[in-house]
């Protein structure tokens, strides 16, 4: 599959219909050069799986989650106000996105505001298309490598979710290992709360480099994220390690659509 169209929402709300779903990209989804390449991948499986989703384009702006880590309340306020107005205009009901950050504040922190809707991070909806038997994976693609996941702060430990990503991965024919540190006692990334945008504080090393550390001592190719801001961070500890030509970092939605042969 190489280009692949992805409707609009002004578009297709202007044409009468209403999509099940919208797909909120989020600033790292387009914008981030890597994680780009996630959003297209996940974008090929939407297609592939001829789901009712649309995206708000050139209309999508921040949802103040890292203006609300940061501290700057007022800020979070107007931009969270300004986006569920846009999305009530839509009859948005349900939201899906690839960021466990946007995933948090949408679903947790939006009803104070009146913006309140069904949420799906990509890892869920990903094991429902599985669940459903619509995802025909091929088992030669990852046979023989070995895997191993981090666990995103916002997804498990902020949501709960530990299990979506792993039956995902499970349905992959490749070795998974486990770090002694994951679900509840993952260690961060270092990326969240806004520490993502901020210079480091005294320590005598990163939290990236020492999360790195511990998924590299797991033998694994592939080091499996869900997050955009834990592949940031990891993907640059594992160059900072020396290892970007042994290890991959890899984000669940690529490894499905790599296997799908898309």
């Amino acid at each position: 599959m190489g280009i692949v169209s992805v409707p609009i929402m002004a578009d297709v709300f202007a044409s009468g219909q209403r999509p099940e779903y919208l797909f909120w990209v989020g600033c790292a989804g387009a914008f981030d050069d890597r994680y780009k390449k996630v959003t297209r991948a996940f974008a090929k499986i939407l297609q592939f799986t001829d789901t009712s989703y649309a995206v708000l384009g050139t209309e999508e702006t921040c949802n103040g989650d890292p203006a609300r880590r940061a501290g700057n309340e007022m800020l979070f306020q107007m931009q969270a106000l300004q986006v569920i107005e846009l999305l009530k205009a839509y009859e948005v009901k349900k939201i899906l996105t690839c960021c466990p950050h946007c995933y948090n504040i949408f679903k947790n922190e939006y009803p104070d505001f009146g913006g309140k809707y069904e949420l799906v991070h990509h890892t869920q909806f990903l094991n429902g298309l599985m669940d459903k038997g619509k995802l025909p994976l091929r088992p030669e693609i990852f046979a023989g490598q070995t895997i191993t996941y981090h666990d995103p702060c916002y997804l498990g430990r902020g949501n709960g979710e530990y299990e979506a990503p792993r039956a995902v991965l499970n349905a992959l024919p490749a070795r998974k290992t486990e770090r002694e540190k994951n679900r509840s006692f993952a260690l961060c990334c270092g990326a969240g709360g806004a520490q993502m945008f901020k210079e480091a504080e005294a320590g005598n090393k990163e939290v990236y480099a020492e999360r790195t550390e511990q998924l590299i001592a797991s033998g694994a190719g592939i080091v499996a994220t869900a997050c955009p801001f834990c592949m940031t961070m990891l993907s640059d500890g594992i160059k900072y390690k020396d290892k970007s030509e042994e290890i991959k970092n890899l984000d669940i939605a690529e490894l499905i659509a790599q296997s799908l042969g898309l």
